[in-house]
């Protein structure tokens, strides 16, 4: 289950889904979906990315590959005891989902890609992050980047993002996550991309896209590049009423909804005896 106490289970259905949360995030941002997938009948694992829930000094010290162990180490886990596993994220989680989708062809049964985040353009992020790549490239410019959240912090809700803000502020990284973000951690979400996006076309499991019209991290273009470019069919849905963070802000009840929709339509399609193997390996 990850790294660290942060990790949580929820449920106790054959099916499982695994919920990765964002760069910089913890698990408590997928909490209110994960207990919603739950009571819908689904066993839902959420784990702790390496290096998350510390400081900063914990996250510089780990790269996209520790990150996508940390969630391979898991699935692994969870498909000794459910035939059947959706995966999906937040943000850089949804990214890390279509990676373990193309690491592991047949085994994802269908993937779930909140705020998929391939690059930061939304209308909260300054117009010269455009040249962050450039800065990257010189010799050490990747340790003068350095980038600061700042307010809605991905939420519209304002009484959420006010307590939001107090805890980030206050250091509690395992609940809000971090304020702050290195050049050495953004150059790494760089390389995932550009390998997430080699093998997109690879990715032949049904996906769900949710996105918002108001994200003020990353743009829908990023939603419509996964719809274009995944291999397998997508049901796209843009969001009105909320920002970055879907799975907790204003709309996070329609998320459920969609995502508990989409787990069944998946479902409905496996095979009679897939299911039937779910249900033996739970008594098991």
């Amino acid at each position: 289950m990850g790294e660290g106490d942060a990790s949580f289970v929820l449920g106790s259905g054959p099916v499982a889904v695994l919920l990765i949360h964002g760069l910089t995030g913890t698990p408590t941002e997928l909490r209110r979906v994960a207990q919603g997938l739950a009571k819908r009948g689904y066993t839902v694992y959420v784990p702790t990315l390496a290096g998350h829930c510390g400081d900063n000094a914990d996250l510089q010290a780990t790269g996209w590959k520790d990150w996508y162990e940390s969630v391979r180490k898991t699935f692994v886990g969870i498909r000794q005891r459910h035939e059947q596993v959706i995966v999906g994220g937040l943000s850089m989680g949804a990214v890390l989902s279509m990676h373990m989708a193309a690491e592991h062809p047949g085994q994802v049964a269908g993937l779930m890609l909140y705020s998929t985040t391939l690059r930061y353009d939304g209308w909260n992020i300054p117009k010269a992050a455009v040249l962050t790549p450039l800065l990257m490239a010189i010799p050490f410019g990747v340790h003068l980047c350095r980038f600061n959240e700042t307010s809605p912090y991905g939420i519209k809700d304002a009484r959420l993002r006010a307590i939001v803000e107090r805890q980030m502020k206050a250091g509690e990284s395992s609940n809000a996550g971090l304020l702050t973000m290195s050049g050495v951690n953004v150059r790494e979400l760089h390389r995932l991309v550009a390998v997430v996006k080699k093998g997109m076309r690879t990715v032949k499991a049904p996906a769900l896209i949710l996105h918002s019209i108001e994200d003020d991290i990353t743009s829908r273009w990023n939603a419509d590049y996964c719809e274009k470019h995944l291999g397998g069919p997508v049901t796209k849905v843009m969001l009105d009423n909320c920002y970055h963070m879907i799975t907790v802000d204003l709309q996070y009840r329609k998320v459920i909804t969609l995502s508990a929709d989409f787990i069944d339509g998946v479902i409905e399609q496996l095979p009679a005896e897939a299911v039937s193997l779910n249900d033996q390996r739970q008594m098991a």
